[in-house]
Protein backbone atom coordinates (compact mmCIF):
# COMPACT_ATOMS: atom_id res chain seq x y z
CA UNK A 1 0.00 0.00 0.00
CA UNK A 2 1.12 3.47 -1.08
CA UNK A 3 1.16 5.46 1.78
CA UNK A 4 -0.44 8.87 1.28
CA UNK A 5 1.92 12.43 1.66
CA UNK A 6 0.87 14.65 4.61
CA UNK A 7 -1.73 17.24 3.72
CA UNK A 8 -4.08 14.91 1.57
CA UNK A 9 -7.81 14.92 2.80
CA UNK A 10 -9.11 13.28 -0.02
CA UNK A 11 -9.12 9.40 -1.25
CA UNK A 12 -6.43 8.25 -3.96
CA UNK A 13 -8.22 8.81 -7.14
CA UNK A 14 -9.04 5.88 -9.37
CA UNK A 15 -9.49 5.45 -13.31
CA UNK A 16 -12.72 5.56 -15.00
CA UNK A 17 -14.24 2.12 -15.81
CA UNK A 18 -12.85 0.98 -19.03
CA UNK A 19 -16.25 -1.21 -19.92
CA UNK A 20 -18.17 1.36 -20.50
CA UNK A 21 -19.99 0.88 -23.41
CA UNK A 22 -22.75 3.04 -24.88
CA UNK A 23 -25.75 2.61 -27.67
CA UNK A 24 -27.37 5.10 -29.82
CA UNK A 25 -30.53 4.63 -31.57
CA UNK A 26 -33.13 6.73 -33.84
CA UNK A 27 -36.80 7.04 -33.18
CA UNK A 28 -39.29 9.06 -35.79
CA UNK A 29 -41.51 11.07 -33.39
CA UNK A 30 -44.83 12.13 -34.67
CA UNK A 31 -46.19 15.48 -33.46
CA UNK A 32 -43.72 18.26 -32.61
CA UNK A 33 -43.70 21.37 -33.85
CA UNK A 34 -41.82 23.55 -31.51
CA UNK A 35 -38.33 23.69 -29.47
CA UNK A 36 -40.68 23.44 -26.07
CA UNK A 37 -42.03 19.84 -27.70
CA UNK A 38 -38.26 19.11 -28.04
CA UNK A 39 -37.78 19.45 -24.28
CA UNK A 40 -40.44 17.56 -23.39
CA UNK A 41 -39.79 14.60 -25.13
CA UNK A 42 -35.71 15.36 -24.07
CA UNK A 43 -37.12 15.84 -20.07
CA UNK A 44 -39.24 12.62 -20.65
CA UNK A 45 -36.33 10.05 -22.03
CA UNK A 46 -34.14 11.39 -19.86
CA UNK A 47 -35.88 9.76 -17.08
CA UNK A 48 -34.51 6.90 -18.23
CA UNK A 49 -32.19 5.05 -16.02
CA UNK A 50 -29.78 4.35 -18.90
CA UNK A 51 -30.14 7.11 -20.87
CA UNK A 52 -27.00 9.64 -21.37
CA UNK A 53 -28.23 11.88 -23.86
CA UNK A 54 -30.77 12.62 -25.86
CA UNK A 55 -30.67 14.74 -29.75
CA UNK A 56 -33.58 16.28 -31.77
CA UNK A 57 -34.01 17.17 -35.28
CA UNK A 58 -36.77 19.05 -35.10
CA UNK A 59 -39.21 18.72 -38.42
CA UNK A 60 -42.40 21.02 -37.60
CA UNK A 61 -45.29 19.39 -39.47
CA UNK A 62 -43.66 16.06 -40.03
CA UNK A 63 -41.72 13.37 -38.25
CA UNK A 64 -39.03 14.52 -36.19
CA UNK A 65 -36.05 12.46 -35.60
CA UNK A 66 -34.66 11.69 -32.03
CA UNK A 67 -31.08 9.92 -31.60
CA UNK A 68 -30.86 8.46 -28.14
CA UNK A 69 -27.73 7.36 -26.36
CA UNK A 70 -27.38 5.19 -23.33
CA UNK A 71 -25.31 3.19 -21.41
CA UNK A 72 -27.44 -0.06 -22.42
CA UNK A 73 -30.45 -1.15 -25.68
CA UNK A 74 -33.70 0.57 -24.56
CA UNK A 75 -36.38 -1.66 -25.69
CA UNK A 76 -38.90 0.15 -27.95
CA UNK A 77 -41.75 -0.24 -24.83
CA UNK A 78 -39.43 2.16 -22.95
CA UNK A 79 -38.68 4.58 -25.33
CA UNK A 80 -42.51 4.41 -27.01
CA UNK A 81 -43.70 5.31 -22.98
CA UNK A 82 -41.48 8.42 -22.88
CA UNK A 83 -42.72 9.90 -25.78
CA UNK A 84 -46.17 8.99 -24.88
CA UNK A 85 -45.43 10.49 -21.62
CA UNK A 86 -44.27 13.90 -23.23
CA UNK A 87 -47.65 14.15 -25.32
CA UNK A 88 -46.33 12.84 -28.98
CA UNK A 89 -45.99 8.64 -30.31
CA UNK A 90 -43.43 7.16 -32.34
CA UNK A 91 -43.85 7.24 -35.43
CA UNK A 92 -45.19 3.81 -37.26
CA UNK A 93 -42.11 2.75 -39.92
CA UNK A 94 -43.52 2.86 -44.04
CA UNK A 95 -44.88 -0.78 -44.60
Amino acid sequence: MTPRPRGVDHPPLTAPEENTVSTTASYQVSGMTCAHCGQAVTEELGHLDAVTSVDIDLVPGGDSRVRVTSSRPLSLDEVRDAVDEAGYSLAEPPT
